[in-house]
């Protein structure tokens, strides 16, 4: 486990001269290398250790005017910044307003950028509103962000810390020139063990169901229907958390102290959803819905599309905080189809799809983000220090996410006069071309009710089936294989060692992960020729 860093009286600001400075060009920066790779290579790089390796570079740099950036909160704040402008600008703006566009309806760009632009910055405060809470608890795994924070903590402290972090960050990076995916292998040391499972056991169903079964089990939307009953129950589950918490009392034996209580939680799901159905109006008028949909159907794509963002958002949220992997292009597909089978028009699905997209990303990565900040900050040991901090990191992403507009605003006209689209925009296309399958809602409906099951006999805590379907929306057999490697070995060193093995386990971990994510970063940047 980190070591907690001793509070500080008060928490470095965002907006302070020099570091908003800072910030707003790492942000600059991350915008670009966003946009550039999701529309060369479909992925957009977590440049969260970007952040870290450059605030600590100019931590160390003997000039009076960079000496505050030794300060483990500030580079905190540089790295949520870079992290949270590079997936504002590809996946959370960009790839919805490429969607009008491959359909032939450009003049749709800007009410689709700013319909996008307040499903991000919606779902980014409302995990402001509930990090650290029962439902997305300071204690979950958010593995990135472990990662960036014992990187920050291996530059401030050195030592063994350092070593093993750099030990680790080396073999990932060889493990991923071989091939492996090491971000799966740190995972397993980190996240829960049964959540973890089943999401290597989903990896390995959709790798090899065909050669197996001859089933192409996406083919008979197998994880579309299991995400579908998965994340009903899980929401259901997250609002019985937050509800019935207010009434009844936890056990002491059990008793965990969140700096985000039960009341809090409540208010930010209603304000989120009060949010929702309010940006989903300006969009359906700005988009030109009016026009085209009757009043009755106009309402129903209204609250569709609120509560499908908020469904969404924690599907990714839950499986980003259980297994590092958030799967948001599938599930935005997934609300799509419902759609089609709603019977909503191809303007209506391409704008719902881009707003239901646009805000996945910015929830997971602020998990990262405030996870990262949450262990640097002694987590939530001092409450007052914990939510002061996490409110600058509201600040530090805010200005990565106007960063982040400005760039696509100034220059989205380059990437698509050149046709270069993020590849899951075609698929959103097509799909809404396509029409709906008369046999789609009967397929959707019968593999929901087995997802449903499994989250259900899961749990709230291991989320069972969220991480099962995760895991099947993924053609990534060889993830499977690390994941499951990588949990016989936690257990196994686990047995060996004792408590003691936690520490190391997750250091080791984060240095697998930021190996992964640097050999990920450079081999992208050599692709794309940036």
């Amino acid at each position: 486990m980190t070591t907690p860093t001793k509070p500080q009286t008060k928490h470095p600001r965002a907006f302070e001269p020099a570091t908003l400075a800072l910030l707003v060009i790492c942000a600059a920066v991350g915008s670009v290398i966003g946009l550039q790779i999701i529309t060369t290579l479909g992925v957009t790089p977590n440049t969260a250790l970007i952040g870290v390796l450059v605030a600590v570079a100019l931590s160390r740099v003997p000039l009076a005017v960079l000496r505050p950036f030794r300060s483990v909160h500030r580079q905190n704040l540089v790295q949520s910044t870079i992290s949270t402008a590079t997936f504002a600008a590809a996946n959370s703006l960009l790839l919805p307003i490429a969607i009008p566009v491959v359909l032939g309806r450009p003049g749709l760009v800007w009410p689709m950028l700013i319909g996008a632009g307040l499903a991000m910055l919606i779902d980014f405060v409302m995990l402001y509103w509930l990090f650290d809470s029962k439902v997305f608890p300071g204690s979950g795994a958010w593995p990135p962000g472990v990662a960036a924070a014992e990187a920050i903590k291996a530059g401030d402290e050195g030592g063994k810390r350092a070593a093993l972090l750099g030990a680790g960050t080396a073999v990932g990076l060889l493990g991923s020139w071989l091939g492996v995916p090491m971000s799966a292998f740190g995972v397993a040391f980190i996240g829960n063990v049964v959540a973890l499972t089943m999401f290597g056991v989903g990896l390995l169903a959709r790798g090899y169901s065909t050669d197996l079964f001859g089933v192409d089990i996406a083919a008979h939307y197998i994880p579309h229907g299991l995400m579908v009953g998965a994340g009903l129950v899980a929401l259901i589950q997250a609002l019985v958390v937050v509800f019935r918490g207010r009434s009844t009392p936890e056990p002491v034996a059990e008793r965990t102290t969140y700096t985000r209580d039960d009341s809090t939680a409540g208010r930010g799901l209603g304000k989120g959803f009060v949010l929702y159905v309010g940006a989903a109006i300006l969009l359906a008028i700005t988009g030109g819905l009016i026009g085209d949909l009757g009043v009755g159907e106009l309402v129903l794509w209204v609250l569709y599309a609120a509560v499908s963002c908020i469904i969404a958002e924690f599907i990714v949220g839950l499986s980003a905080m259980h297994s590092g992997w958030f799967p948001s292009f599938a599930t935005s597909l997934i609300f799509l189809t419902i759609g089609m089978l709603l019977g909503f028009p191809p303007i209506a699905l391409a704008l719902l799809v881009g707003f239901i997209a646009a805000g996945g990303p910015a929830f997971a990565d602020a998990g990262y983000d405030f996870k990262a900040g949450w262990l640097l900050r002694g987590r939530g040991s001092d409450p007052a220090f914990e939510l002061a901090g996490r409110r600058q990191q509201l600040f530090a992403g805010l200005i990565g996410m106007a960063v982040a507009g400005v760039v696509v605003a100034l220059t989205y006209h380059v990437y698509f006069d050149r046709d270069l689209f993020p590849p899951i925009v075609q698929v959103y296309a097509k799909t809404i071309q396509a029409g709906a399958d008369e046999g789609l809602i009967g397929k959707l409906l019968l593999w929901a009710v087995p997802g449903a099951i499994i989250q259900a006999v899961g749990g709230a805590k291991r989320q069972m089936g969220i991480l099962l379907a995760t895991g099947t929306l993924i053609v990534n057999p060889i993830a499977g294989w690390t994941v499951l490697a990588g949990i016989v070995l936690r257990v196994a060193y686990r047995r060996w060692k004792g408590p003691e093995a936690e520490s190391q386990m997750t250091i080791a971990a984060a240095g697998f992960i930021a190996g992964d994510a640097l050999w990920g970063f450079g081999n992208s940047l050599v692709k794309t020729k940036f």
